[in-house]
């Protein structure tokens, strides 16, 4: 049996959010590499398109759906697309999420947090909730909420995005023991420092800085995102069959170190 196989996702359906760069971009390649067919959305088309030219590069089964993650209109739609063209839906993973610029907690804007809750919490809540619903009916599937190391530590200058992270790991657990009897599994990854777009360009404009924090990492290097997505894809995979409310770490050693 190939390792690809042996995950047991061929035939499979599912989503992936935000799957138009990074870690969403990797999980939605690795997922059609192992035989699923995936509906990716984005509320960029740019990238969305060249994730999806990638796919079809390889021969994967996929379809596209442009939209903003934060609202619930569009986690209905696309939890009822997928089992429109498929059928089921047997895996999501639920990646969209947006960060916030650093400043003290003191110094902070209602704003700014109704946006970063709205994506990353709000967004995660109504995806799960529609997934939870189909899933249910189903008997079976499988969520993968990205979190982030943030979400188990304190970050400083970063108070709304690390709220929003527990928020995300909390109600992965909540919701892994509401449906585990349902024979439905939720878990998250928490990634540390992972080369995404905006890391490369930071990496690219300030190789110092970066040289100082991949150090300061056990494993002295960023995590890339298909690292990110293979953990991803495992988790949703018959290899992880009796894990459920699980904050995976998937950092390089930062979290042994109580880094965020």
């Amino acid at each position: 049996m190939t390792e690809t196989n042996s995950l047991g996702l061929a035939g499979k359906n599912g989503l992936v959010t935000a799957a138009g760069d990074g870690i969403g971009r990797a999980s939605a390649l690795a997922f059609a590499a192992a035989g699923a067919r995936v509906l990716i959305s984005d509320i960029a088309p740019e990238g969305l398109e060249e994730t999806a030219r990638l796919i079809r590069e390889t021969g994967g089964t996929f379809e596209t759906l442009i939209g903003d993650a934060s609202l619930e209109s569009v986690a209905e739609e696309t939890v009822a697309r997928v089992v429109e063209l498929w059928g089921s839906l047997d895996f999501a993973h639920n990646n969209a999420g947006i960060g916030t610029a650093n400043s003290p907690f003191a110094d902070q804007d209602r704003a700014a947090w109704e946006r970063v809750f709205s994506v990353n919490v709000f967004g995660t809540m109504t995806f799960m909730k529609h997934e939870l619903r189909q899933m249910e009916k189903q008997g079976s599937g499988a969520i993968v909420n990205t979190a982030s190391m943030a979400g188990k530590n304190g970050s400083p200058g970063l108070s709304a995005y690390v709220a929003s992270k527990w928020a995300v790991n909390g109600m992965t657990q909540t919701a892994a023991l509401e449906y585990a009897a349902k024979g439905i599994r939720v878990n998250s990854i928490c990634p540390g420092a992972t080369l995404t777009t905006a890391l490369r360009n930071w990496k690219a404009s300030s190789p110092d800085a970066y040289d100082a924090v991949a150090a300061s990492i056990p494993m002295r290097r960023m995590g890339e995102p298909e690292e990110q997505a293979a953990a991803v894809v495992w988790l949703c995979s018959a290899q992880a069959s009796y894990i459920t409310g699980t904050l995976l770490n998937v950092e390089g050693g930062d979290g042994i170190l109580g880094k965020p």
